[in-house]
């Protein structure tokens, strides 16, 4: 039952898979907000260029009709002047025409986004499969799809009735009223029809647009095993990931424990916890962690401060405190500078003693640790 439920598409797609599928130029477009947003824009343009367009139309109408003795002897003349007309027109009509086809190529873009891939321009031979052909003729996209075309042609086709039935006394009456009333009276009519059908198309791209992000995403889900498999490509093998953990972690170390060299003190539990310390006074703020470790580490850094000759010092409280409350590269605590001042005193002065000799220092005894930052206090008075 789990492998069944891992083969089931129930997860939703992830990033990665939506700009792969965006690559292969698979977006989700509606065809319907496409048809709206170009009748919408020749609508606006009609109301905006309504009055020159009239105008041109008449004028060209007239000239159409009107038929001068010269033209009548020369059919060549006859050509110019009707390819002049036309061409009047055409220019009248151009700007309507040209926002009308700007809108077309550019409205798919509402849904989906500006995507361009040129792996959707390679040519796919499955699609010349019949078989493949026959399938998508009865999926459920294709019931859809058919579905729609009904739901819209019965739509438009009964607003268009209802509103040529509502005004179908002024149709009939068209014959015969003058032109010019005959001409605003037609494009009245047609401007009533646009917006109605219009409207009608508005109400589907209402419900196709979602419908078309719906089943965008449900198209894009992916199995549980698809999730996993994506995750291991795109973080890699977990096994492999802690492979370079482990050699990370190792690096660190050796750079770590090549810096114990040029600690000033390394200050130790005794056994259990190490910490190296360096101090500069002309370049550090505070005194800096420069190594750390507990057990087999500590050990391998009190080897190697003894075999350069750092100085080491055993308290306990302190190498508990410095060990649990900083990382490397870190500066001690405040609460710390005292404690640690104390120790890096103690070793300066050891070193001119060996050097120069005199009175032996006398190494501190109780150090002030706060107890909030000594995991063992702090155990104890949990317990």
């Amino acid at each position: 039952m789990a492998e069944d439920s891992d083969l089931e598409k129930t997860e939703q797609a992830t990033p990665k898979r939506i700009e792969k599928a965006r690559e292969d130029g698979d977006v989700p477009r509606s065809k319907e907000l496409a048809t709206v947003s170009v009748l919408l824009t020749m609508l606006v343009g009609i109301w905006a260029s309504g009055a020159q367009l009239t105008q041109a139309l008449k004028t060209n109408m007239a000239a159409g009709l009107t038929l001068p003795r010269n033209l009548v002897f020369e059919p060549g003349l006859l050509i110019v002047n009707i390819s002049q007309n036309l061409g009047e027109l055409l220019w009248a009509f151009l700007p309507l025409a040209g926002l009308v086809v700007f809108i077309a190529i550019a409205s798919p873009v509402l849904l989906g986004g500006w995507n361009v891939s040129s792996k959707a321009l390679i040519p796919k031979f499955n699609k010349l499969n019949p078989l493949s052909g026959i399938k998508n003729l009865v999926s459920k996209n294709a019931a859809m799809e058919f579905f729609k075309a009904v739901v819209k042609a019965t739509l438009v086709g009964s607003v268009a009735f209802f509103v040529v039935a509502a005004e179908i006394d002024d149709v009939l009456m068209l014959p015969l009223l003058p032109v010019n009333e005959a001409l605003t009276s037609t494009a009245y009519l047609i401007l009533v029809t646009m917006i109605a059908i219009t409207g009608s198309l508005v109400l589907i791209a209402a419900v196709d647009v979602p419908y078309q992000l719906w089943s965008y995403a449900n198209k894009l889900k992916m199995t549980k095993q698809d999730v996993r498999q994506e995750s291991k490509e795109t973080e890699g093998n977990p096994e492999i990931k802690a492979r370079i953990r482990l050699q990370q972690r190792e690096m660190a170390r050796r750079r770590m424990m090549a810096e114990i060299p040029n600690a000033d003190v390394v200050v130790t539990n005794p056994t259990h916890y190490a910490v190296a310390i360096q101090y500069k006074n002309d370049s550090m703020r505070a005194p800096v962690v420069v190594a750390k470790g507990a057990d087999a580490i500590a050990l391998k850094i009190r080897e190697i401060a003894a075999e350069h000759k750092v100085s080491v010092l055993e308290s306990p409280k302190l190498a508990r405190a410095l060990y649990a409350h900083t990382d490397l590269g870190d500066a001690i605590p405040e609460a710390l500078y005292a404690a640690v001042a104390e120790v890096l005193a103690y070793v300066y002065q050891m070193r001119i003693f060996k050097k120069d000799g005199g009175l032996q220092p006398r190494q501190p005894d109780v150090l002030e640790v706060p107890d909030e930052l000594d995991p063992h206090a702090l155990a104890g008075a949990s317990a």
